[in-house]
């Protein structure tokens, strides 16, 4: 009797709880109910938070992803125990709202800052709308990325969204608006770079068994060199698979730094501007690094 009872206490629902909880069974509709597979409730949380166009996204999808944020990472535990078939699915979903993912990591946007308390329902701009779950993503993040295909889908999709801020700068741009964009990714990459030491086993051989996986994943990407963010992220993307497999892991630290170099060699940059910016990227991506890793 007292070893049913210790593993009936320490039983958790299936799925994290999600298909019964009442705001993603409002948001997702008849696609989730009690009693579900987690594999198929990952399959509705794609279908239910995906846009029909790239960047373009509905309230209720918008909702439904704040949903299933607020389902998982509102509890008291500061870590959290992701069952497994849900963090493809997951990163999936989060990939597919890669612009709002980027804010909420850089996390230097009041707006976002502002928008992620509960009843904060989501809100129109640019023709779709956005999400904030700042703090809840980071809870979030590592129990995703245990999984080194799902971290692969979150940092390609954060890669692909750092080169096309870049390549929106506008030539004139000066000030702010040339420093912020870089920065902001940056902060970016250096808080999946916390996430990643985080999510990654301590066991030295297990650890390197999910970089290989990572990097594999990552660097089968083919993006278009012809347009100006694809050429950018061709470009790291290639460095990254030149550098030695021992030296890939700290390499991705320095991506941030990496991709700005690259962009300010393209644009012509003066030497001065250059070098103040290099080192304003640098130390953002450190920082957010630091406040991200346990």
């Amino acid at each position: 009797m007292a070893a049913w009872f210790v593993l009936g206490r320490d039983a958790s629902p299936p799925c994290n709880g999600l298909a019964e909880e009442a705001g993603v069974q409002k948001s997702m509709g008849a696609a989730v109910h009690p009693g579900m597979s987690c594999a198929a409730l990952g399959e509705a949380i794609v279908k239910s938070t995906a846009g029909s166009d790239p960047g373009r996204h509905t309230p209720a999808q918008a909702q439904a992803v704040r949903d299933v944020l607020f389902a998982l990472g509102s509890g008291q535990s500061k870590k959290l125990d992701l069952d497994p078939a849900l963090r493809l699915p997951l990163a999936t979903a989060l990939a597919d709202h890669a612009p709002d993912v980027h804010e909420m990591l850089a996390g230097l946007d009041s707006e976002y800052v502002m928008k992620q308390g509960r009843d904060t329902p989501p809100w129109e701009a640019g023709g779709t709308y956005h999400l904030a779950a700042n703090t809840l993503l980071r809870k979030i993040l590592p129990a995703v990325a245990e999984d080194p295909e799902a971290y692969a889908v979150l940092r390609t999709a954060e890669t692909r969204t750092a080169a096309e801020r870049l390549a929106a700068v506008p030539a004139a741009a000066t000030g702010a608006d040339l420093s912020l964009p870089p920065t902001k990714n940056a902060r970016a990459f250096g808080t999946l770079d916390g996430v990643a030491d985080t999510a990654r086993s301590k066991d030295a051989s297990k650890s390197q068994e999910w970089y290989a996986t990572l990097f594999e994943h990552l660097i089968d990407e083919q993006p278009d060199r012809a347009d100006p963010a694809g050429h950018l992220t061709a470009t790291w993307l290639q460095e990254l698979k030149n550098t030695p497999e021992t030296a890939r892991a700290e390499r991705l630290h320095t991506q941030g730094l990496d991709m700005a170099r690259t962009w300010a060699q393209a644009r012509a940059m003066d030497e001065q501007t250059r070098q103040g910016l290099l080192a304003e990227v640098e130390s953002s991506a450190l920082y957010a690094y630091r406040e991200m890793k346990p």
